[in-house]
């Protein structure tokens, strides 16, 4: 079976401040974009997000799927491991615990690797990512993040 892979990037206007997500899912000739705006939020949940919303969006279990992030906060803490080291101590004194949470759920299904680039780069897909995280924080409409407003106020 085919690779499926997944582009992502977040965005955060005036960190925190309104922030977006973009995402981009490839497997074989297909391509799909999704993306959300958050009227209060930071960059790195936006980031963490947008990792679990396109694992989410897949529709079957057990897939390979290579995951291609410029957040260092997000591929290092599953690379290196230290996600797990934090569940286990129930995510005392981290950060974003609700979306670290979420993404245990949907991680295990899945055959996941996860590769860091270099952010505002030329790479195409991160570049687009990044337009489409960009422009949801801009745009109208934004949800709220629950997470962050009920630990942030």
């Amino acid at each position: 079976m085919s690779k499926v892979e997944i582009y992502t990037d977040g965005a955060a206007r005036d960190n925190p401040g309104r922030g977006g997500y973009g995402v981009i899912l490839r497997f074989g000739k297909h391509e799909k974009e999704l993306s959300g705006g958050f009227r209060r939020t930071t960059n790195n949940r936006m980031e963490l997000l947008a990792v679990i919303i396109g694992l989410e969006s897949l529709t079957k279990e057990g897939l390979d799927v290579d995951v291609y992030s410029d957040s260092k906060y997000v591929v290092e803490a599953v690379n290196q491991k230290w996600v797990f080291g934090w569940q286990k101590k129930g995510f005392k004194g981290k950060k974003n615990p609700d979306l670290w949470q979420r993404f245990l759920k949907v991680y295990p299904k899945h055959h996941v690797k996860f590769i860091w680039i270099k952010g505002h780069n030329a790479h195409h897909f991160n570049e687009r990512c990044d337009v489409l995280a960009t422009e949801a924080a801009d745009g109208g409409n934004l949800s709220v993040d629950q997470g962050y407003e009920a630990e942030n106020g």
